[in-house]
């Protein structure tokens, strides 16, 4: 039985450290189960958030939507596109970034990943408050949605996915979250949990093909809804 699990929503705060008493309940169950996470941030980031013991427990860890695939310290493969972003994709994402009415920025608008590309309108140099004022603004607007949807049909070959509380992951069609599958057997039981698999989300593609295998793709509120999920998971 594999579990899988997206970071940001899902095991954390967004962009928040592991609560460390769930850590310390979740440290024993990678060692009961095997259990892989699957995020759009990169490696640095995700140690940082899950904590070096809880990663070095990992049976492996999906950065960047799968193109950066680790177990430990060891990098297993990684993908650099040249073309991503392309002149006119960059364009387009500049002139998102100067119609936004959305007041603040902080720079680090569009950050390149090994093959994906990550778009905020407030930027990751954001602070907590910053975020959280995003955060209000795009409930209210559902800016970043209008974006994704605005850009995926003008660029075809991409796909335009909200991810964590203010970002937009961009990746090349079939090389998001979902290409991660074909590492594992058809035959394999798979749970996934993920905060953003409704369509539109980052971990939507990959939900639906989980759950086209015939196995569980669960949608949770936050970390401690996966975690009150889990206990349940394990009394049975």
């Amino acid at each position: 039985m594999i579990f899988m699990f997206d970071v940001d929503g899902t095991l954390t705060p967004s962009r928040g450290r592991m609560d460390k008493d769930f850590s310390l309940w979740f440290g024993s169950f990678c060692h009961d189960h095997d259990v892989y996470v699957v995020t759009g941030s990169d490696r640095p980031k995700t140690e940082e958030q899950l904590g070096k013991d809880i990663y070095s427990k990992l049976k492996g860890a999906y950065q960047c939507s799968g193109n950066d695939h680790w177990i430990g310290d060891k990098r297993i493969r990684t993908s650099e596109f040249e073309d991503l972003p392309n002149d006119e994709l960059h364009n387009a994402l500049n002139v998102e970034l100067s119609v936004s009415k959305f007041y603040i920025r902080t720079g680090c608008h569009i950050e390149i990943r090994p093959g994906l590309l990550n778009f905020s309108i407030v930027g990751r140099n954001a602070n907590d408050q910053q975020r959280k004022d995003y955060v209000e603004y795009d409930e209210i607007h559902n800016e970043r949605n209008i974006i994704a949807e605005h850009l995926r049909n003008k660029f075809t070959g991409y796909n335009f996915q909200v991810a964590g509380e203010t970002g937009i992951d961009i990746v090349k069609k079939g090389e998001g979250k979902e290409q991660v599958l074909t590492d594992f057997d058809k035959d394999a039981i798979i749970h996934f949990y993920g905060d953003k698999t409704f369509p539109g989300g980052n971990d939507h593609d990959i939900a639906m093909e989980v759950r086209a295998r015939g196995n569980d793709a669960v949608q949770v509120d936050d970390w401690r809804h996966t975690w009150k999920l889990l206990k349940e998971k394990c009394k049975q």
